[in-house]
């Protein structure tokens, strides 16, 4: 049977935003434990106890609830905007004969081949959604990458897992790399002669363009002047 980490809770009898924020001050964080087809129970978590459970690693905990050990996992978890702080907490208990979906980190191992030769790796998947009972959860999903090339690409699809569990992200979606560094050159590009000619070229047949056609609005203006001229003679 799986160990599960226990997370001390006490019940708040006073809800609402004046109590919520008397307690965050004595450093009491509002949480709320609620599970399907049952009332929401309120309850309050130690800050220092709360961030001791998370730096863990574990997904799921024990807490005690009516004299009766009950299971949760973190559904949610709401932060100040300003401060970080954490201020509020959801808990959802779990069966631990029910599958349960959740996010566990990617952990990457050892060094890349196409590391060692001068690539890059690139870690575009940090967390994998699963599916799994409680008890089978893991703390993170380990991929040793030692063996890996330059251009190699590993998709979600490649990933080995314990049987128990079914990984519910898309198997096409990419996990990592390991891409050749980009050449980048120091010193600018500087034009040959023959580019250098051809341009000048260019210019030279854009100034004749324009000049002509310039002369020819001139002499359009100066016949119809005389045609005016004519006119009046007459």
């Amino acid at each position: 049977m799986a160990q599960y980490a226990k997370l001390e809770i006490v019940k708040r009898e006073q809800p609402g935003s004046k109590a919520a924020k008397a307690m965050r001050k004595e450093g009491k964080i509002p949480a709320n434990f609620y599970y399907a087809g049952e009332d929401n129970i309120n309850f309050t978590v130690d800050k220092k106890v709360f961030r001791k459970a998370i730096q863990s690693g574990q997904h799921i905990f024990e807490v005690d609830i009516n004299d009766s050990a009950q299971y949760v996992m973190i559904k949610e978890v709401q932060y100040h905007p300003v401060t970080d702080e954490i201020i509020h907490i959801d808990l959802m208990r779990v069966r631990r004969d029910e599958k349960i979906t959740i996010f566990v980190p990617i952990i990457l191992e050892g060094t890349a081949e196409g590391v060692k030769e001068g690539g890059i790796m690139t870690q575009n998947l940090n967390t994998l959604e699963i599916s799994c009972l409680p008890a089978d959860v893991p703390d993170h999903i380990v991929v040793d990458v030692s063996d890996f090339e330059m251009n190699h690409v590993m998709n979600v699809g490649d990933l080995k897992v314990d049987d128990k569990i079914e990984i519910i992200t898309a198997e096409d979606m990419d996990v990592l790399a390991v891409i050749p560094p980009r050449e980048e050159s120091l010193e600018p590009e500087i034009p040959t002669d023959e580019e250098l000619a051809e341009a000048e070229e260019a210019e030279e047949g854009v100034e004749e363009v324009e000049g002509e056609g310039l002369v020819v609005a001139d002499e359009t203006t100066e016949a119809e002047v005389e045609g005016k001229k004519g006119t009046g003679d007459k």
